[in-house]
Parts: C-alpha cells; structure tokens; sequence
C-alpha cells in the first residue's frame, strides 16, 4: 500500500476525479515539482486552454509508486518528474504512454527525450536542465583545482569535498553519466577518491553543501545550479554573505561538458484525457512556459529560443555553457553499477 501522508492533493480532491469519469476540461496530473513559482504556470495554461488542473504532489519515487499500485485504474494524465534516473525507470516500467508531437519533436533536443517507438513516439520529454556544478572556498582553493568532475577525486583536494549522499538521485545521474565516460573500473576509483577527500560524511541537500563551502567546514562541493541561483538572487544578508565567499565552476567545459540533470514530463500510460494531455506538454515546451522556467524557477530551458532574463543564471556561466549530451537511457542503466561502486568503496 502507498502510504497516503506521502501525497498533498490540491485544492480540488483527486479522488473525486478517481471516481467520476475524466472531462475533457481538467486534467490530473502526479507532480514532483514542488515549486510555488510553477502555479503561474497552471493559471497560465488553464487561462489559454480553459482545461482547469488537478494535481497530486509527491516525490518522484512516491509517484511511480503509486502508479504501479494504482495500474489500469489510475486517474493520472500527466506525470512531472524531476530527475534522469526516475524518468528512465518509469519508461522501462512501462508507466507512460508514447506521444508522437511535430511541436514536442521541434522545441526538445532528441537525447533530452525519451525512447522512441517505431513511429517516433517518445516515452516522455524533458522540459528544464539543472547543471551540477562545483562550489570552492575562493579563498583556500584554486578554480583550476575544481574545475573536472574528475578532481574531485584527486589526492590534491584530500580533506576538501562536501557531498551529499551518494544515493541520492542527482548524484546517482552524475555518477552514472561519469561511468560512462570513464568505464567502470576508473569511475570505482574516482569515487575511492571521492570518499578520502571527504571533509565530513555526506548530509545534507546541495543548499547545505554552499553553506558548508561558506563557512570553512569544507573547500569543495556539489551542488544543482538552481540551489546556487536561488542564494544568489536572495535578498538576505547571510545569503549574500555565502555567495561573496565561494567561486563556482561549470566543470569539464574543455572535454565532455557540464552534467545537467533534467525535470520532464510524460502522458500517463493510463490516461482517459489524452488530447488534452498532449496540449498540455506542448505547453511546457512553448516559449512562454521555457521563460517561466528559466526566470521563474531558476531552472536552464530546453529552447535555444528562449530570453534568458535571469541575473543569476547569466552571472553563472555568462548564460551559456557547454552541456554534456550523454543519452539519459545510458545514464539510467549505469544506475545498478554505480550503486554497487558506491557500496564497494564505502560512499554512504
């Protein structure tokens, strides 16, 4: 059974929608995005269309959880999910159902989509990307210290890296996409590297690993940009104080590029609402939903057309940066690898 305490439901009960049949003007949708800032994005699509929006939030996990249990039966429409890894276990759990979409195909680059059938229908698309850059003291490390993934793992950083856990899903991307370009017994290494370097044990979310870098407790860390952009675009004294005090690098910029998680979405495989599904990820992919994204959420958009108006991401990497394009299907088969790399080398 999905326990229920997992699930804060909307203002409108989903289990309502459970037991009436769906309506061509609402849609249900199982999100992972628990950001105020995407509310604009309802209003504004509702507004247009005038297909209102139900919505039931929970962690990713949480979500494909309650998917699984709820099969056939399901009154999702739309799931939003905010990481590689849960989108590729959705897809090979057969959860989402394939969409075929001129607009879709133009406005996403293909290694941000999911599988394709026969007919060029993909599982499921990515709509913003989040850089997981590297964080230094400015003050004790050199930028060219920090500036690979692959030093991280270096013995010049012993006693320098502030992570969190090895398990968590962002990391687990990183990881899995590091696997890739190293092969697996040079990414177990790395990681061995990474646990010496270690200043404490992994804790924390990524906003705790910048505070840590600010305060001495470590030199180096991991983080998502968007944690970084939000303390930058803060007004408060101690988050200004934190961003005078650290440096940030978008790492390997000279070889594969910086690894970028994504936050995408898919039509639920069981969905009773199907065109209005479609028009509803057409929407996330359309210029004024990627802005939203991009000035709203701190998040990069998947549209090379669209106006980036965000200081913080722009003060980051003059609003640019190389991105690695590795596929995520690889990322996500890489997930079992590192797991066991990590148990092997002692990563909590």
């Amino acid at each position: 059974m999905i326990k229920r305490h997992l699930f804060a439901i909307s203002t409108i009960a989903l289990a309502c929608a459970s037991t009436a049949p769906a309506q061509q003007s609402s849609l249900n949708i199982y999100s992972a995005r628990h950001y105020a800032s995407d509310e604009a994005l309802y209003q504004d699509f509702t507004k247009t269309t005038g297909i209102k929006i139900q919505r039931v939030d929970a962690d990713d996990a949480g979500i494909l959880a309650r998917l699984k249990a709820e099969g056939s039966a399901s009154p999702a429409d739309i799931i939003l999910l905010v990481d590689a890894s849960r989108l590729w276990k959705g897809e090979i759990e057969g959860l989402f159902l394939p969409v075929k979409s001129k607009a879709l195909d133009a406005a996403i680059p293909a290694h941000l989509r999911g599988k394709a059938d026969a007919e060029g229908a993909a599982q499921w698309f990515g709509f913003s990307t989040r850089a997981r850059v590297i964080v230094y003291d400015k003050t004790k490390v050199k930028r060219e210290d920090v500036d690979t993934y692959e030093e991280l793992g270096d013995p010049k950083n012993r006693g320098k890296l502030c992570i969190r856990s090895g398990s968590h899903p962002y990391n687990l991307s990183l990881f899995g996409a590091v696997t890739e370009h190293l092969g697996e017994q040079n990414a177990q290494l790395w990681l061995k590297g990474m646990v010496d370097n270690m200043a404490r044990a992994p804790k924390g979310g990524d906003t705790d690993q910048i505070k840590a870098v600010a305060a001495g407790e470590c030199g180096v860390a991991v983080t998502n940009s968007y944690y970084l952009a939000r303390l930058m675009r803060s007004d408060k004294a101690e988050d200004k104080a934190v961003i005078e005090r650290i440096g940030v690098v978008f790492p390997n910029q000279s070889s594969w590029g910086t690894h970028i998680n994504i936050a995408g979405g898919a039509v639920a495989k069981n969905t009773k609402n199907l065109p209005a599904a479609v028009k509803f990820l057409e929407y996330l992919a359309s210029p004024s939903a990627q802005e939203h994204f991009a000035n709203g959420n701190n998040e990069w958009p998947v549209s090379k057309d669209v106006r980036l108006a965000n200081p913080a991401l722009q003060a980051m990497a003059g609003g640019d940066f190389k991105r690695e394009t590795i596929p995520i299907s690889i990322v996500g088969m890489n997930q079992v690898k590192v797991q066991q790399m990590l148990d092997r080398v002692g990563f909590k």
